[in-house]
């Protein structure tokens, strides 16, 4: 979708559900934004938006699959739609000015602010130009600003390279989050992460300590010698769980020593050949 529609829809569903006073406000603090080129008052009303908008006013999205989606999986709230806005709006009226200066929104931004910045970033125009925010969030120690990049948002599978995905996906692992709501796992799964999984998992072993069996998913089509010792201990756990974990990676995997390990385990096969094992079930 392009931006400009993007803009119309968040504009939309504002003019649907702000109260007249805070939507006029907001259009007026966006005229002198664009007006003067204000660094300043554009950091000012993004912040401020939080005394004009109720968070918790009850939403009703109405827009395109497209975007209403994306909003109701990311739970957006009204302030986040006002914020995302704003920087669409900026963005698509001077995007060579505005442009450095959103990426640098994180210097200024509290967490809230952030997190909306991370969860929709991908709604912006040239969203690719901010990977440097999506990159460093994944430095930080703030559970919420970590999960506004990593859970339920497209950005990373589009924009981030193989170390970043890596990087993320690990961090994701050692936080214990859900890992079933990373996006693209299948797509972005890659050699160098499959033998980082399996490192990981061998030293998580070495302390009697328990491994998400969705952790996996990503060694599919990486199923090695090395790989295949960690997927039979996989198939030989007490834990049902893994049991699935290991012979979704068997069935799927290209690899010939892996079919013939899963065939030592008929009942596990013929599951996942029906599909009533799947990553959506394995927990």
């Amino acid at each position: 979708m392009s931006s400009n529609l993007i803009e119309q829809e968040l504009q939309l569903l504002l003019k649907n559900n702000l109260d007249s006073e805070a939507y006029a406000w907001l259009q007026s603090k966006i005229e002198k934004i664009l007006s003067s080129n204000s660094t300043k008052d554009l950091y000012l009303t993004y912040s401020l938006l939080a005394g004009k908008v109720n968070a918790k006013s009850i939403l009703a999205i109405e827009a395109s699959p497209e975007i209403g989606d994306y909003l109701m999986v990311q739970k957006a709230n009204l302030l986040e739609i006002a914020r995302i806005y704003l920087l669409v709006k900026v963005l698509n009226e001077n995007a060579e000015f505005f442009e450095p200066k959103v990426a640098n929104l994180i210097q200024v931004a509290d967490t809230s602010e952030l997190v909306t910045f991370l969860k929709f970033m991908v709604l912006l125009p040239n969203a690719e130009k901010y990977k440097n925010v999506a990159v460093e969030a994944l430095r930080t120690n703030i559970a919420t600003v970590f999960e506004a990049v990593s859970m339920g948002n497209p950005y990373p599978a589009k924009y981030f390279n193989d170390q970043q995905w890596n990087q993320m996906y690990l961090k994701a692992a050692f936080m214990q989050l859900d890992l079933s709501k990373i996006l693209d796992v299948d797509t972005r799964a890659n050699k160098d992460l499959a033998r980082i999984i399996s490192d990981y998992a061998h030293e998580r072993w070495a302390a009697s300590r328990d491994i998400d069996p969705l952790f996996w998913r990503p060694v599919t089509n990486y199923v090695d010698e090395n790989i295949l010792g960690d997927v039979k201990r996989l198939l030989d756990s007490e834990k049902d769980s893994e049991n699935k974990a290991g012979a979704l990676c068997c069935y799927f995997s290209s690899n010939g020593g892996a079919k013939s390990l899963l065939a030592n385990y008929p009942q596990l096969n013929d599951q996942v050949a029906k599909g009533a094992i799947t990553w959506n079930n394995v927990i």
